[in-house]
């Protein structure tokens, strides 16, 4: 009779015990929750004043034509390295950020486009854009 003694088989998992989980979940939350209120800083309400011209940056953009034969135009007006500086320390004095577009015709020199853009650059004139027509 000793030998005939069965062992109980050992059974699969039929369920999954989900407890823990919706413990370690609900902690987690709570510990979300409790955090957040001290990460959210207090507001202190206050009514702006209202400016017309207030925080606003104007730009100013300058369109730089080369002729094929040297000759530049700033917005369709001939001018030299002079005129330009005048007219770019003319719109930064109003505090106007100055950019610039400079267009060259496909015959000009490099060294004429060189030229005009380190007077730019001397200028106070940081932005800049090389103006191209798309290819077909």
């Amino acid at each position: 009779m000793a030998g005939n003694i069965t062992e109980p088989e050992d059974e699969g998992i039929n369920g999954i015990n989900v407890t823990p989980l919706v413990d370690i979940t609900l902690v987690l939350l709570i510990i979300f929750m409790v955090t957040a209120s001290y990460i959210v800083k207090e507001t202190i309400e206050v009514e702006l004043p209202r400016a017309a011209h207030g925080g606003e940056t104007v730009q100013k953009t300058f369109a730089l034509l080369v002729t094929r034969d040297g000759k530049t135009y700033l917005n369709g007006a001939p001018v030299d390295d002079t005129g330009l500086v005048a007219a770019v320390n003319d719109a930064r004095s109003k505090g106007e950020d100055v950019q610039a577009i400079v267009g060259a015709d496909k015959n000009a020199t490099h060294g004429m486009v060189t030229h005009l853009l380190d007077v730019l650059k001397g200028a106070g004139v940081i932005k800049f854009a090389i103006q191209i027509e798309k290819q077909e």
